[in-house]
């Protein structure tokens, strides 16, 4: 018969210590389990409203991008939906963008994609897009950038190729211009939120000039009937308190549209809804079409207007641009 071992007092004390080390530890590691499940549920989850709140890289020769992409729900297949793209401003990225301008309510409703390219800190460290900088060729590398991410939408997620917007804000809208201008037959609408007209900034010195009202260079022109026939109708939105960007210069884009097109200024509308800020709206039109529509609301400073409260470059008081927007869209992809 085996002789049996008894174990030293200090063995028990090691061993019920170590018991419990273990049970702890896999507290611990459960808890953590479900912390990062949280987490990337958290991440996997759109910032507003039902649908898929997707991950992206587009890769190009001037590097990569990521990008988020909201699907609203029940999408069925071959079904094929308006995209609009939506690109950030400086200090901003995807996810922060979509919860200021809460862009995806209305996609979830009006059913259409939303893309939100998103600019690396490492191109720009304000995570600004680079749009003035054309003398290097990086502003056209980054337009080309956000193309491959709508091309690869349109080809992964039944985009539909006919049906496409861009928006922006600050430096996103400025990018916006840029890209309809090199891809005019690609975009439906272009709307600028703050932003600078193409054309009048070829470096951050002269573009930080441009933003308030000094031009280095005069905005970018064409030939009226080359541009009547090719860039989509424009919307912009501007604040008339904005003190990083003039106001002058939503006004300006709306001349360079509506100068190229040769389309006049109608009498503006005051129009205010509700407790929000008063706003001017003014159409240039040519014959029956309107080349550009300029909305100024002149107690908003360099914010989203109508975008959601407490979010940064966001002014709930202001009309409310997305929907806006959505509506000014809407109609070019109905012609």
């Amino acid at each position: 018969m085996a002789k049996r071992i008894r174990k030293s007092p200090w063995t028990k004390v090691f061993e019920r210590s170590f018991a419990q080390m273990t049970r702890e530890t896999l507290k611990a590691g459960a808890r953590a389990a479900e912390q990062t499940l949280k987490l990337v549920a958290e991440k996997r989850k759109p910032p507003a409203g039902e649908g898929d709140w997707i991950s992206g890289l587009a890769i190009g020769a001037g590097g990569m991008r990521r990008y988020r992409l909201y699907r609203p729900p029940d999408v069925l297949f071959g079904e094929r939906l308006p995209l609009v793209v939506m690109l950030h401003g400086c200090g901003q990225d995807a996810k922060s963008f979509a919860q200021s301008t809460r862009m995806n309510k209305i996609a979830a409703r009006e059913r259409f994609l939303v893309l939100y390219p998103e600019q690396d800190r490492l191109a720009n460290a304000q995570g600004c897009w680079n749009w003035f900088d054309t003398r290097s060729g990086r502003a056209y590398a980054e337009a080309e950038l956000i193309m491959r991410a709508i091309d690869q939408v349109c080809l992964l997620y039944q985009a539909d190729r006919a049906r496409v917007a861009v928006a922006g804000l600050s430096a996103g809208a400025s990018m916006a211009a840029l890209l309809v201008t090199r891809h005019p037959g690609r975009f439906k609408a272009v709307m600028m939120h703050s932003g600078i007209p193409p054309g009048t900034a070829h470096s951050p010195l002269s573009a930080v000039g441009a933003m308030h009202g000094l031009r280095s260079s005069r905005p970018l022109m064409a030939s009226p009937v080359a541009m009547a026939a090719l860039w989509p109708p424009l919307l912009v939105v501007h604040g008339g308190l904005d003190r990083v960007v003039l106001a002058s210069n939503g006004q300006a884009a709306a001349r360079v549209w509506a100068g190229a097109a040769g389309a006049q200024p109608a009498a503006g509308r005051n129009v205010q809804r509700g407790k929000r800020y008063p706003m001017t709206v003014t159409d240039y039109r040519l014959r029956r079409d309107t080349v550009a529509t300029l909305v100024e609301v002149a107690q908003l400073g360099h914010a989203w207007s109508g975008g959601a409260a407490k979010q940064p470059f966001s002014d709930a008081q202001g009309p409310d641009a997305s929907r806006i927007m959505w509506q000014f869209a809407a109609k070019q992809f109905q012609r």
